[in-house]
């Protein structure tokens, strides 16, 4: 296992839509090892969900589209790379484009794209070949190898006690600004630790990543996986699943759940530092890598929408492209147009309940404009309470929304009494998006709201982040594919 914890990276792109999912899909004539039969949305307790209507579940992974939901897991998981790469991700790319020769080589040594080795050269140290986590004996160097898996398993030279001489007189030199003697100090310290030589720790990479392929009967992506995850680490997860490394990765990660392949989701949420990320997050940057080469503009522009807010919010509703509602009147049309559909307070049937406090800005007589979101964004909602209440398997248990459409007024209303409320373009006053009360019946129901939450984010669906106070979650365009759901709750507003 080369390191434990990458330098957080990604990149989001338009999502795509997922068939459901079917049992026996066929992947390049062949069936998948292990099948995946079809799942349904979960439906409310009681007599009300003993005669509803199975709705089978649009995002249910699907053998078939494997590569759709890779995409989709590359765009939800594209976040952190913009908001956490040194300097940005533009500036990033460059730095790691200028690898390129040396990635070649190791690629070619692989047998991988080296648009994938690319990847990983800016997920793991941002293009920068000092890069270190904590001290010389953890992870270092362009492609962030762990002092004992250098020494121990890539057969490279690692003095760890002369690299961390080196590593004190470098920074004294640093703070002097002799930059010539910076200079002179990393070219010897390469010559005692080789991790810290671009060509030779691409080169340890090429053969971690040559026995990983032996051990995962020749797959890159599995290879890519344990690069972050360990060896040992995804063998067990394969194993809890079943199939071995036959399975593909995108299969294991969409169909392990709580309730699904339960073995396998808990050894992958065990980890407990986002190795069951990892491959998204190399396919988020390869894509970073591929807009840098052939269309800036864009990635300028992803660049400025992922800096707007904590979270891709802005990706998926850019403001010029939103409408909002500035006034009670505009919100008022709205719902008369159907744009707006009223969030149901009947927590038996749907998992969610409205705090009574919403919409207390506004007079006694609008409050009820503002317990209400576009039918996308609402039924987006009401999958969240069915998958939670499912999971957590404690029907009489409910998550506490607090806040959906507003105004613009009321917005400005808000910021004078919430110093958290933001000032710059709000989602909720386009009626994309709903805030949760971080309060919980039970543990296994916040663990619930958490699974369900990281899915959805790595299905391109939503873009969340956590408030003080409230989970705030913005709904993608793609959730129509739910409004089947509206159904179960017409006629009761």
């Amino acid at each position: 296992m080369p390191r434990k914890a990458p330098v957080v990276i990604i990149l989001a792109l338009l999502a795509i839509a997922v068939a459901a999912a079917a049992i026996g899909s066929v992947v390049n004539g062949e069936e998948p090892v292990v099948p995946v039969p079809p799942q349904e949305i979960p439906a409310p307790p009681g007599q009300a969900g003993e005669d509803a209507e199975p709705i089978a579940d649009p995002f249910a992974y699907d053998p078939g589209s494997r590569k759709e939901f890779e995409s989709r897991a590359a765009a939800g998981n594209a976040h952190g790379l913009y908001a956490f790469s040194p300097g940005g991700a533009i500036a990033t790319a460059e730095r790691v484009a200028g690898w390129r020769r040396q990635v070649d080589a190791a690629a070619d040594a692989a047998d991988i794209d080296p648009e994938l080795v690319e990847a990983l050269v800016f997920l793991e140290s941002a293009g920068r070949e000092d890069a270190m986590a904590g001290d010389v004996e953890g992870a270092v160097g362009l492609t962030q190898i762990l002092a004992e898996t250098g020494s121990n398993l890539l057969g490279m030279r690692v003095d760890s006690e002369l690299s961390k001489r080196y590593a004190r007189r470098i920074r004294r030199a640093l703070r002097r600004g002799d930059l010539p003697e910076v200079q002179r100090l990393r070219a010897a310290r390469a010559q005692v630790d080789e991790r810290f030589d671009p060509a030779k720790a691409l080169a340890g990479t090429a053969r971690y990543l040559v026995m990983a392929k032996e051990r995962f009967d020749g797959s890159d992506q599995l290879a890519l996986v344990s690069y972050h995850m360990g060896m040992g680490n995804l063998e067990g997860v394969l194993a809890a699943y079943g199939g071995g490394a036959r399975v593909p990765y995108a299969q294991v990660y969409f169909d392990s759940s709580p309730l699904r392949h339960p073995g396998a989701h808990a050894r992958l949420t065990s980890l407990g530092d986002d190795s069951a990320n990892y491959l998204w997050k190399l396919l988020a940057a390869r894509d970073i890598m591929r807009l840098y080469r052939t269309d800036l503009d864009q990635l300028r522009e992803l660049e400025r929408l992922h800096g707007n807010k904590n979270s891709a919010e802005e990706v998926l509703h850019p403001e010029p492209e939103t409408p909002t509602f500035a006034t009670t009147e505009a919100l008022r049309a709205a719902w008369d147009a159907g744009d707006i559909r009223a969030f149901p307070d009947d927590p038996a049937r749907t998992g969610l309940r409205l705090d009574r406090r919403m919409g207390e800005l506004a007079p006694a007589a609008d409050v009820r404009l503002y317990r209400g979101l576009r039918p996308e964004a609402l039924a987006l909602a009401l999958y969240v309470g069915a998958q939670v209440r499912a999971l957590a398997r404690e029907p009489q248990t409910a998550l506490t929304v607090t806040s959906t459409v507003r105004t613009r007024e009321y917005q400005q209303r808000l910021v004078r009494r919430n110093r958290e409320a933001t000032r710059n373009f709000s989602l909720h006053t386009t009626g994309w998006t709903f805030d949760i009360a971080r309060r919980y019946g039970s543990r296994r129901q916040a663990q619930a709201f958490q699974f369900v939450l990281d899915r959805l984010r790595s299905l391109n669906l939503i873009a969340w982040v956590r408030e003080p106070g409230a989970i705030h979650v913005t709904a993608s365009r793609d959730a129509a594919a739910l409004e089947p759901l509206l159904e179960r709750i017409a006629g009761n507003p």
